[in-house]
C-alpha cells in the first residue's frame, strides 16, 4: 500500500471501517439526543434535576464496560470477529427499536435502557475493533489503519454529538432520534456483512461470565509483557486527559471565553479535527511501520500545550458576554485558545495511535481481544477517576484554566513514570529525532531483517551515531557490540547503556571485558534477539572502509545464526564523523537535513560469514557514496 488512503479501497479494512464509524455515530448521536432532551426538557421527563440526569445518563452508558469488557474479550477470541460484528450490529437495530418504544411510550426508564444497551453494544464491539486489524492488515499498515480508525472515531463522535444535538432540538418529536437511529443501525448491518472472516485464534477457550475474575485474569494477560501493559496505562492516561478537557468545553466557552452554545461546537470541532489530523500524520512520521518514538513527542506536545492553554485562557469575561460565534472570533485571545486545542488533538493523534499499533504487535494472538477488553475496563476506570478528581479540584474553587494546567503537569510527571520504566520509548524518540532533524533517512532492504528470531548485523563504521540510525530504521530492538570508549562517550552513553549495547575492548587491553562481551552475545542470540556489529572495530577516520576482523565468525561459530549486511551511506563528513579531525567539534558542519541511508543485504548462511567476503557485500552496497 502506498498510502494508509488506499486501505479505505481495500474489502480487507473498508466495510469493517465503515462498519465502526457508523457505530460510533450512532452511539453518540443517540447519546447526545438524550442529553439535550433531558437538559431543556427534563421536567416533562422527571422530577430529577437536569444536572443528575445527565450525570445518571454518562453513569449508565459506561457501566456496561466494568460489567461485560472481560466477556466481550473472550467472545472475540474465541469466535470469528467478522461474526461477532454482525451479531452486535443486529442488536444495535433492536436497541434502536427499544429506543423507539421509550420515545413512543415517553418513558425515561426504557430509554435510558437502550442507553445502557448501546453501552453494551459498544463494550462488545471494542474488542472486535482492534483486536481484528492485526489479522487483516500487515505490520507495516498497522500504523495507518489504527489512524484511520481513530480519526474515524473522532469525527463520528463529533457529526454523532452534534446530529444528535440538532435532531433534539429541531425534530417536532423525538422519536425521529430513534428513526434515524434505526437508520444508522440498518446501514452499519450491511457493511459488517462486508467484513472477510477473521478465525477465532482460541477456539477452545471456555467463556467464563465473573466479570470480577475475568478482569483480573485479563489485566493479567496484559501484565506478562510489561511494554504492552504500559501502553494500556498510557492509552488510559490519555483517556483521562482527554475526556477532563472535553468535559469541561461547555463551562469553559460560557464562563471563561464568555461564548454562546455554538462556541462549545466549535471547541470541539477543533479538538476532533487535530486528533484526525495527528492520527494521520502519524502513518507518514512513521515510514510505515509502528514507531513508538512518536509517543514521547506526543507527550511532550500534550503537556506543552495544556499549559500554554492555561495561560491563553481570559482572565476576565468579554464585554457583552455570551457573545454569538462571529464575535467571539474577532478576539485574538481566542485564536490562541484554538490553536492549542488543535495542537493538544494533534500531539494526541501522535500518542495514541502508536500505543494502539503496538498493544496489538506484540500481544499473544490467542490474547489479543481480552488484553484489549482489559484496556477498555482500565480507559473507562481511568475517565471516571478523571471526572471525579476534576469535579472535587472544581469545587474547592479551582478555576478551569487553572485545571487544565495542572492536568498538564501531572501529564509531564507520568510520561517521565512511563518512560523511566521503559527506556525503549525514549530511546526510539531520540532516534526518531535524529533521522527527522539532523539527517533524512532513506533506507532499503529492512524486510531482510527478521521480523522475528535471531540474528547478526554487520556494517561499516562511520560515525558516532551508527547504532542510532540503524535503530531507528529497523522495526525490531538490536543489541550493538561497540567499543568501550565509545560506550562511554559523554551525552550518549546514556542512550547506549539503555539500548543495552554491549561494551568490549581489544584483547591486549582487557581480555576479561572482550570475553564477557562474547558470553553476552552468545547469550542474546540464544534468547532471539538481534545483535549489530561493526566488524572494523573503529570508526573510520578516512571515509574508507577498515578490514573486517574475524568477530563475526567467533559469534556464529558458537551460535550459529544467519549474517544480515548493512551500508550506511553519507555520513561521512557529519558532525558525528572523524574527517578533517575529532567528531563533534564543528557544529552544523554538513547543516541539516542531509541525506544519509542505509542498506540491508540478504542473510549470508553462518558458514559463509567471513570477514573478506561480508566486507566485500557491504563495500559493494555502500558504493562511492560515503
Amino acid at each position: 500500500m502506498s498510502s494508509q488512503f488506499d486501505l479505505l479501497k481495500a474489502r480487507r479494512f473498508a466495510p469493517f471501517f465503515a462498519t465502526q464509524f457508523l457505530g460510533a455515530f450512532n452511539d453518540n448521536l443517540f447519546k447526545n439526543a438524550l442529553i439535550v432532551l433531558l437538559t431543556f426538557q427534563a421536567a416533562s421527563w422527571t422530577a430529577l434535576a437536569p444536572e443528575v440526569l445527565t450525570n445518571l445518563a454518562a453513569g449508565i452508558f459506561i457501566l456496561p464496560f466494568f460489567l461485560f469488557s472481560a466477556t466481550a474479550g473472550q467472545l472475540a477470541d474465541k469466535y470469528d470477529k467478522a461474526k461477532l460484528a454482525r451479531l452486535v450490529k443486529l442488536l444495535e437495530i433492536v436497541i434502536m427499536g427499544v429506543a423507539l418504544l421509550g420515545f413512543s411510550m415517553h418513558s425515561l426508564a426504557v430509554l435510558l435502557t437502550a442507553l445502557f444497551l448501546l453501552g453494551l453494544h459498544s463494550t462488545l464491539f471494542g474488542p472486535v475493533k482492534y483486536a481484528i486489524l492485526p489479522q487483516h492488515l500487515h505490520e507495516n499498515e498497522l500504523v495507518g489503519g489504527n489512524a484511520l480508525v481513530e480519526a474515524g472515531t473522532f469525527v463520528a463522535i463529533l457529526i454523532g454529538t452534534l446530529a444528535g444535538g440538532l435532531l433534539a432540538g429541531a425534530a417536532g418529536h423525538p422519536t425521529w432520534v430513534a428513526y434515524a437511529g434505526l437508520l444508522i443501525a440498518g446501514f452499519g448491518y450491511l457493511f459488517s456483512r462486508g467484513i472477510p472472516a477473521a478465525p477465532a485464534p482460541a477456539p477452545q477457550l471456555v467463556v467464563s461470565l465473573n466479570p470480577l475474575s475475568e478482569t483480573w485474569r485479563n489485566i493479567g494477560f496484559a501484565r506478562q509483557n510489561r511494554t504492552v501493559f504500559l501502553s494500556i496505562l498510557g492509552i488510559s492516561w490519555f483517556w483521562l486527559y482527554g475526556a477532563l478537557f472535553l468535559a469541561q468545553f461547555p463551562a469553559y466557552a460560557k464562563n471563561v471565553l464568555g461564548g454562546s452554545e455554538s462556541s462549545v461546537t466549535l471547541l470541539l470541532a477543533v479538538f476532533t479535527v487535530g486528533i484526525g489530523l495527528g492520527s494521520l500524520l502519524c502513518e507518514r512520521l512513521s515510514a510505515g511501520h509502528v514507531e513508538i518514538g512518536l509517543v514521547p513527542f506526543g507527550s511532550i506536545g500534550l503537556t506543552l500545550f495544556g499549559i500554554d492553554l492555561a495561560f491563553a485562557s481570559p482572565d476576565l469575561l468579554p464585554a457583552g458576554a455570551p457573545l454569538p460565534l462571529p464575535s467571539l472570533l474577532t478576539l485574538h485571545e481566542i485564536w490562541r485558545v484554538l490553536f492549542d486545542l488543535l495542537a493538544l488533538g494533534v500531539f494526541g493523534g501522535f500518542f495514541i495511535v502508536p500505543l494502539y499499533a503496538l498493544i496489538q504487535l506484540r500481544s499473544a494472538a490467542e490474547q489479543r481481544a481480552r488484553i484489549i477488553a482489559a484496556n477498555n475496563i482500565l480507559n473507562a476506570l481511568f475517565m471516571v477517576v478523571g471526572s471525579l478528581a476534576a469535579a472535587g479540584l472544581l469545587a474547592d474553587g479551582l478555576s478551569i484554566p487553572v485545571l487544565f494546567g495542572v492536568a498538564a503537569v501531572c501529564n509531564a510527571a507520568v510520561a517521565v513514570y512511563i518512560y523511566s520504566l521503559v527506556p525503549e520509548f525514549m530511546l526510539r524518540f531520540i532516534a526518531w529525532l535524529l533521522i527527522h532533524s539532523v539527517y533524512r533517512l532513506r533506507q532499503s532492504g529492512l524486510e531482510n531483517i527478521p521480523e522475528e528470531g535471531a540474528a547478526v548485523l554487520v556494517c561499516n563504521h562511520v560515525s558516532f551515531v551508527d547504532p542510532l540510525v540503524i535503530a531507528a530504521a529497523s522495526r525490531r530492538p538490536i543489541r550493538f557490540v561497540m567499543d568501550y570508549r565509545i560506550y562511554r562517550t559523554p551525552l550518549i552513553s546514556f542512550v547506549f547503556r539503555h539500548m543495552h549495547a554491549i561494551p568490549i575492548a581489544p584483547a591486549r587491553e582487557d581480555a576479561a571485558m572482550m570475553e564477557a562481551a562474547f558470553e553476552e552475545v552468545a547469550k542474546a542470540l540464544e534468547a532471539g534477539e538481534l545483535v549489530a556489529i561493526f566488524p572494523e572495530g573503529r570508526i573510520t577516520d578516512t571515509g574508507e572502509i577498515y578490514p573486517f576482523r574475524p568477530g563475526v565468525q567467533r559469534i556464529v561459530k558458537r551460535t550459529p545464526a544467519p549474517v544480515i549486511p548493512m551500508a550506511l551511506q553519507g555520513l561521512w563528513g557529519s558532525f558525528f564523523s572523524r574527517k578533517d579531525g575529532p567528531a563533534m567539534s564543528k557544529p552544523l558542519r554538513r547543516g541539516i537535513f542531509s541525506a544519509i541511508a542505509l542498506t540491508v543485504g540478504v542473510p549470508v548462511a553462518p558458514a559463509a560469514a567471513t570477514p573478506e567476503h561480508l566486507q566485500a557485500i557491504v563495500a559493494g552496497m555502500r558504493g562511492d557514496w560515503k
